[in-house]
């Protein structure tokens, strides 16, 4: 017997809660949407969820990303930064015990804090957009400023999916592409300023209760080909045999779901060499990933190991939208990952 890859994913068009009055998986929730209309109501399960916003900027000259996560035992804050002419990389990362200071709501679109004098991050939801401050004065031995506004389009659809384990494990994730931004950049001696025409990001947030072991692919980009305002969003491993995938593209805002897997396909002993990453049942994806760095994050700590192998590179290819439209893909900045995590 062939197995399925295509699945039958139920769209969902009214809010709805994503836990039951007893902190479990409220089913009538599972599927997607093309906006956050869901309640991540999170209760109970203590050391076992997960929360998290991501953000990943994108310019022409450099790519800057801010986290702020709480695991529920620590939080976890990162900046990192690079220079995509001289390969500058700067990466700070600050743990809280038990997620102090991160102020982190059940909804997308709200305000998201960390309170900390060493490296204070906000995530401020204003009517046009999210407005993202980040200040550190040791920043790899340089101050970083960051003041950046990523603009809220009308009418723009995201990926809105939840992926259901089982009724006590399940994850909620908002993925955002193709945001245009604006704002400044400075680390140092290093300004940079970006334009909403030259500068898109990407919105990763999580809300769920993860198994204590787990492992996934995630390729992500943002930016214009071929005169369109085209964002990627696929994923893999993490989602096998739930039914649900994480897989979407977006261009000029409107959402394609693909509800397939999509492959990954690259040397883990020579990571550097181009990924191939091509749905598995139609050609919706047919994409090659050529990375130029390395980002590596390992956490090997008593109840946390992470072991992460995030590429920055451009993707090549095409893909093609629910209408039939084939859309070529040249030179797309973005991310491919790899990531181990026993949490």
């Amino acid at each position: 017997m062939i197995k399925q890859s295509k699945y039958i994913e139920r769209e969902l068009y009214e809010p709805i809660n994503l836990c039951d009055g007893k902190g479990l998986l409220n089913r009538d929730c599972i599927g997607w949407a093309r906006k956050p209309i869901f309640n991540c109501n999170l209760s109970g399960r203590w050391l076992r969820k997960k929360k998290w916003n991501y953000w990943c900027i994108t310019g022409d000259e450099c790519l800057f990303s801010a986290t702020i996560s709480n695991l529920d035992y620590a939080g976890m804050v990162f900046i990192y930064f690079i220079d995509f002419k001289t390969k500058k990389y700067i990466e700070k990362t600050v743990a809280a015990p038990f997620g102090k200071g991160c102020v982190m709501p059940d909804n997308v679109n709200e305000t998201v804090l960390f309170k900390n004098s060493s490296m204070p991050v906000s995530m401020l939801h204003e009517q046009n957009g999210t407005h993202i401050i980040a200040d550190c004065k040791d920043f790899g031995g340089l101050p970083l400023r960051a003041d950046i506004l990523v603009s809220t389009l009308e009418g723009h659809e995201t990926l809105n999916v939840v992926i259901p384990w089982n009724e006590k494990t399940f994850q909620f994730t908002s993925k955002q592409e193709g945001l245009p931004t604006s704002g400044t950049l400075c680390v140092g001696d290093f300004n940079y300023s970006f334009q909403p025409d030259k500068t898109f990001s990407c919105l990763d947030f999580g809300r769920g209760v993860w198994p204590h072991k787990i492992s996934w692919n995630w390729a992500n980009a943002s930016g214009m080909s071929g005169g369109k305002r085209v964002g990627l969003n696929l994923g893999a491993k993490w989602t096998d045999n739930t039914g649900m995938t994480e897989n979407a593209i977006v261009v000029d805002g409107k959402l394609t779901k693909i509800s397939e897997n999509v492959s990954f396909k690259y040397d883990v002993k020579n990571i550097m060499q181009p990924w191939i990453i091509k749905s598995c049942v139609t050609d919706c994806i047919d994409l090659v990933f050529t990375p130029f760095y390395e980002r590596v994050a390992k956490t090997n700590a008593l109840i946390i190991k992470s072991d992460m192998h995030q590429m920055m590179g451009h993707f090549t290819g095409n893909i093609k939208t629910e209408d039939g439209e084939v859309i070529s893909i040249d030179n797309l900045a973005g991310c491919a990952e790899e990531h181990f995590a026993k949490w």
